[in-house]
């Protein structure tokens, strides 16, 4: 996994690649004062429209407008078929892993994933067994994060189907890139995103449940306006037409679920729900929840309504059960895996955390449940004193950790203080599942805003670039 860093644009001294030839024009012809009078400007935009996002435990007030980067990250039709192959074939498997864990469990039964990795994980929810979903989807928006080491080298860092967030960034990136350089986006031949609300609406109605008396109702179901994604929240809700709602919107009668309206009640059928687990039904998970609804999980296992992404979807975030998920493309669609794991390390193995542990300096060391950034090691990065903590955290709970190597991540031309200089970036790509599976051209590019840094997720300060795909 040693790499030399790649960069996409091409590194100074050599040939520009081809899909940035015309960028590397259009910068050379555009002062620099330009640049920094249209960053203002997107800043301005999205202060005015309210994107933040929370960034929590660095003191004053934690909603921040993400750092938007001005320059595009270009990747060519080819690239993107591979990834886009990958992805889906990814989803496909992990669906199929899911049904299976709550169905009849052959996974664990052939010994491919340990019993005890699922069935004693904090996210396996028993309350799901034997459940019908409609066309066993059950993470029907999923968000895989994707990292990229060389030319044709494309590694999944970690898979993301309980409630990805993001898209809302990636369509906002393309509006206001649109607005700021129409002359260079006229310049590229780029697939479009604004389609995303109009498939995920049909993706949601698509999997409508089996008692749905007619056209399906959706919602969105929120935990209110202190969430850190609310305005991802609205925003979606906006773009397909549908009511944004809170818990106390909706209540179940003989196993259906109403929404309160001016009008009177009226029934909802599938709920895109932004809400976790434990506090959708107090009923069934946390008595004390006020942001979910009382009987829900009733109404979902009577099939009058479906949630989106599923109950218990969440047992593949697991950073643990990631490191399988290119068995279950074996296993399950008797496939060869298009898209490749990190190397990973399963601290819970006792070989594995020898090994972490005697090179803690030299891997990026994560919680299995850990996301967003927190509860991570940089080894290379850390101090001493960092190191022993966490080495001391290793041996206490190794079944917590896995650790990877540090990637060498690729960088990307990116507009910063002193200038245009590259900066590490990673891809969340979107991919919506339901009767069909769909994924729209680009995603969610994070950048690492700092010098060297490799943390890229916008709760660190990392900020977010639009992500070009070229037609043929």
């Amino acid at each position: 996994m040693a790499h030399a860093i790649f960069d996409e644009m091409g590194t100074p001294g050599r040939e520009v690649r081809a899909a940035y030839r015309t960028l590397q024009s259009w910068l050379d012809e555009t002062p620099l004062d330009i640049l920094t009078l249209r960053r203002e400007e997107a800043e301005t935009f999205f202060r005015r429209i309210g994107i933040t996002f929370a960034v929590y435990g660095e003191g004053g007030d934690p909603e921040r407008i993400i750092p938007f980067d001005i320059i595009p990250r270009i990747l060519e039709a080819a690239e993107w078929r591979q990834i886009s192959d990958g992805l889906i074939q990814r989803v496909r498997a992990l669906n199929a892993f899911i049904a299976d864990i709550y169905g009849s469990q052959e996974i664990l039964r052939a010994g491919i994933v340990p019993r005890d990795n699922v069935l004693l994980n904090d996210t396996y929810r028993y309350q799901m067994q034997g459940v019908a979903v409609p066309h066993n989807v059950y993470t029907h928006i999923a968000g895989i994060d994707m990292v990229r080491v060389g030319p044709e080298e494309f590694y999944v860092l970690e898979d993301n189907c309980r409630t990805p967030s993001g898209v809302s960034y990636m369509l906002e990136n393309r509006e206001i890139t649109m607005r700021l350089f129409p002359d260079l986006f006229s310049r590229y031949n780029v697939a479009p995103v604004d389609h995303y609300c109009d498939e995920l609406m049909r993706t949601l109605t698509s999997v409508a449940p089996r008692n749905c008396p007619g056209e399906p109702t959706v919602v969105v179901l929120t935990p209110g306006i202190y969430n850190s994604a609310y305005y991802e929240h609205s925003f979606l809700a906006d773009q397909m037409g549908v009511e944004l709602v809170e818990g106390p919107d909706l209540y179940v009668m003989d196993d259906v679920v109403y929404m309160r309206t001016t009008q009177g009640p009226k029934r909802v059928d599938v709920i895109y729900r932004r809400v976790d687990d434990d506090f959708l039904d107090p009923l069934t998970f946390k008595a004390d929840s006020a942001l979910g609804v009382a009987g829900l999980m009733n109404a979902y296992r009577a099939g009058n309504v479906n949630l989106t992404n599923a109950v218990g979807a969440g047992i593949a975030d697991d950073k643990a059960i990631y490191t399988y998920v290119p068995k279950m493309v074996e296993f399950y669609l008797d496939e060869k895996p298009i898209l490749k794991n990190v190397p990973t390390w399963r601290c819970a193995e006792k070989a594995d955390a020898a090994y972490v542990l005697e090179h803690l300096a030299e891997l990026v060391v994560k919680e299995v449940h850990g996301s967003g950034g927190y509860g991570m090691l940089v080894g290379p990065k850390a101090a001493k004193e960092e190191l022993e903590l966490f080495g001391a955290r290793v041996k206490a709970y190794p079944e917590k950790y896995i650790a990877q190597p540090t990637l060498a991540l690729s960088t990307c031309p990116t507009f910063v203080n002193e200038g245009v200089a590259p900066r590490h970036v990673d891809l969340r790509p979107f991919i919506l599942s339901g009767k069909e599976i769909k994924v729209v051209p680009g995603g969610l590019t994070r950048v690492a805003m700092r010098e060297g840094s490799l943390v890229v997720n916008s709760s660190q300060g990392g900020g977010t670039k639009d992500t070009w795909v070229l037609k043929d």
